[in-house]
């Protein structure tokens, strides 16, 4: 009888472990893959100015994100700063829960993004705690924000969550306790989107207002010359 209830513990101690690890090693690549290429954005390319990549598929446009929704908290950046670290509380609380691979996938992307620009608020210019984020990839066939790696691993690890809660996937394994895992995973999302949502909102600020101001030369132009 000890023999089976050990071989049976085997495979969960295992999981206990690995399941974590899994969490750290997709949080550790989206952290490190941010931060490196967000450091060849300063050093490379012209901030401001759009390079195109692939057409009108794929631009490079780099620009500085206070943190601000349409220039409503600017100047407040600390805000998301503590904000962030809400989040990744949470998600350090949730690890001595985590079972489940799906689960593990979801925080370790989550951690990673907010992680990855957390880390430019806490280092980068102005200086802490209200460092500007870094954002410079533009997909205008997809939305008119300016985002990142890190806003990617947060968005990714929110779709994630979406369909971990529609098959009702537990985050100790199998599916039960369905409630508690929504709520937990949750809190974490409802912190990160609002982070996300907010550098997106920036950076689609940069983007447009050159474009209004585009607009109103041309219409000054058209007044100038315009026929009688």
């Amino acid at each position: 009888m000890k023999t089976t209830t050990s071989a049976a513990a085997a495979p969960t101690t295992l999981r206990r472990v690995l399941v974590p690890l899994l969490l750290g090693a997709v949080a550790a690549t989206v952290l490190v893959t941010d931060q490196l290429v967000k450091n060849w954005v300063v050093a490379t390319l012209p901030e401001g100015e759009t390079v195109p990549v692939l057409g009108g598929f794929l631009q490079w446009h780099f620009v500085r994100n206070p943190g601000a929704a349409f220039s409503i908290a600017s100047g407040q950046t600390w805000i998301f700063t503590i904000l962030s670290v809400i989040v990744v509380g949470v998600i350090i609380w949730q690890i001595r829960r985590l079972r489940s691979v799906p689960w593990a996938l979801f925080l370790g992307l989550l951690l990673g993004g907010v992680l990855g620009n957390l880390t430019d608020r806490l280092t980068r210019e102005p200086g802490f705690p209200e460092g500007h984020v870094i954002d410079f990839i533009l997909t205008p066939w997809m939305m008119p924000a300016i985002y990142n790696i890190a806003d990617i691993g947060i968005v990714s690890g929110m779709i994630l969550f979406v369909l971990i809660t529609i098959f009702g996937l537990s985050i100790e394994g199998g599916r039960e306790k369905r409630g508690d895992d929504a709520e937990a995973g949750a809190e974490a999302v409802t912190g990160a989107e609002a982070e996300a949502g907010a550098e997106a909102g920036a950076g689609a600020e940069a983007e447009t207002v050159p474009a209004a101001d585009a607009e109103t030369g041309v219409a000054d132009e058209r007044s100038e010359g315009g026929t009688p």
